[in-house]
């Protein structure tokens, strides 16, 4: 199939992902999916399940952002996967539906593989806030836990790395964003980093206006993304060519990705 748009490593191709992704041949390995699908959890044109998608990934390590509702509700569809780990990214501002719950302020991103976890390329996340201290490891853990590091002391200093946490907050892109559910680059990058080393490539099938591509090609990652409306193609083709956010399209209620 002819890309829509291919330069400088990023592909986009226009169409229904379950249609283009038997089509593709990906020449440069490893391949590491990081996706925002519809979650089909209201009303508008563009929140659409796609069904059976996660089965179609033909690659054996992907992100997935999503919230618990969607995936307990399509638990079935990712049976050919194993849970890794999951981040939760916490906005400044969020939304509810109903004025007698908790207003939701995050959404997750669950790190799903095939095969085995040893055999995953992991850079291990760090941030350098540490503060100094000295902690004693004993070579006895609760049993619950297992064995997960030998014994001895460790000495973090103040402004050290240390292990980073599982919550990202990230401001959202509401009032700025190209696409009604684009992320920031700031929650992409970390999963990116993580997952991949460069001059690997980023798969997203649901696109949307192209922030999954942005970013991977902002840490020199090969990227490509397949998108059903094409007004977000245009979108990330612009965003992709002059490295600024353009005024976001109208959706036509087509459109399946998610930014």
């Amino acid at each position: 199939m002819r890309p829509y748009y291919e330069q400088d490593g990023i592909t986009i191709y226009h169409g229904d992902m379950r249609e283009i992704i038997p089509t593709l041949t990906f020449d440069h390995a490893p391949v590491v999916t990081v996706t925002d699908p519809p979650y089909g959890q209201t009303s508008l044109g563009w929140d659409r399940w796609v069904d059976g998608w996660p089965s179609l990934i033909p690659f054996d390590e992907m992100w997935c952002f999503g919230s618990l509702k969607m995936f307990m509700g399509h638990a079935a569809e990712f049976s050919d996967w194993k849970f890794g780990q999951d981040v939760v990214w916490k906005k400044h501002n969020g939304s509810s539906f109903h004025a007698d719950r908790f207003r939701r302020i995050h959404e997750q991103a669950v790190h799903f593989y095939r095969g085995e976890w040893r055999g995953l390329r992991l850079d291990v996340p760090v941030t350098m806030d540490a503060t100094a201290r000295s902690v004693k490891r004993t070579k006895r853990r609760p049993a619950h836990m297992g064995e997960i590091a030998s014994g001895g002391t460790y000495r973090t200093v103040d402004g050290g790395p240390r292990l980073a946490t599982t919550v990202i907050e990230v401001r959202s892109c509401h009032g700025s964003s190209n696409h009604p559910t684009e992320k920031p680059l700031g929650i992409l990058d970390p999963l990116i980093r993580y997952s991949t080393a460069p001059g690997w490539t980023v798969f997203d099938p649901f696109m949307g206006s192209g922030s999954t591509l942005v970013g991977a090609r902002e840490l020199g990652r090969r990227a490509i993304g397949i998108e059903a409306n094409e007004a977000y193609c245009e979108t990330a083709v612009g965003r992709l060519a002059q490295g600024v956010l353009l005024t976001a399209p109208q959706s036509t209620g087509a459109d399946k990705g998610e930014g």
